[in-house]
């Protein structure tokens, strides 16, 4: 099974579209969160994610975006009430099963308290391989990560909408890996709103 990763699209709506028509044909799509930026929602963003039925959880800027803090910028009448409560409905983490491969789908961390950032080379990536899954997609950091560490193949597709990667001169990205050969492919484009 091909699966299309995007995260951390952080309300660019035009880095999403580009980055679905680089991955072409997927068989399943999914987003590890962050498709909005601090208070600001996207509609387009959120909508584009929901008509691709698209695995989608909360990251950090949901979390605070529905929180007692986000009430103001939830009550903005140009938010559409359905995407507004299908993100709302979003779990924080995802276990799916591809062809006998366990897929687990965090934001952050597989491990609490959520929220740390682990980055390429951070020895605490080693943690994934405690992870009860054969694949751990993890977002938040913008960085890409395609390691496999012991048992566990651990992806982090970078950004799709707020690079901040220079490894990759801050260009967006996303992922598409394949579950049967675990085989990973990690695409970089330009910034569709930086370039026109």
């Amino acid at each position: 099974m091909k699966l299309g990763v995007v995260s951390d699209i952080h309300s660019n709506p035009a880095g999403l579209t580009r980055a679905l028509e680089l991955m072409g044909p997927v068989d399943r799509l999914l987003c590890l969160g962050d498709c909005i930026f601090d208070y600001r929602f996207c509609n387009e963003t959120v909508g584009l994610l929901r008509e691709r039925d698209a695995v989608t959880i909360l990251g950090n800027h949901e979390e605070a975006f529905f929180s007692p803090g986000g009430e103001r910028a939830r009550s903005q009448d140009w938010i559409d009430r359905d995407l507004l409560e299908w993100l709302q409905s979003r779990p924080r983490r995802v276990t799916l099963d591809y062809e006998g491969a366990r897929v687990l789908m965090v934001h952050s961390t597989p491990w609490e308290p959520r929220g740390e950032y682990i980055m390429p080379n951070s020895p605490r990536l080693e943690r994934f391989a405690e992870a009860d899954a054969e694949i751990v997609l993890y977002g938040h950091t913008h960085h890409q990560v395609a390691r496999q560490i012991g048992d566990v193949l651990v992806v982090n597709p970078g950004s799709t909408g707020d690079g901040r990667d220079m490894r990759n001169g801050r260009q967006l990205s996303f992922a598409v890996i394949d579950t049967a050969t675990r085989e990973v492919s990690i695409t970089d484009f330009p910034d569709p709103k930086r370039n026109g």
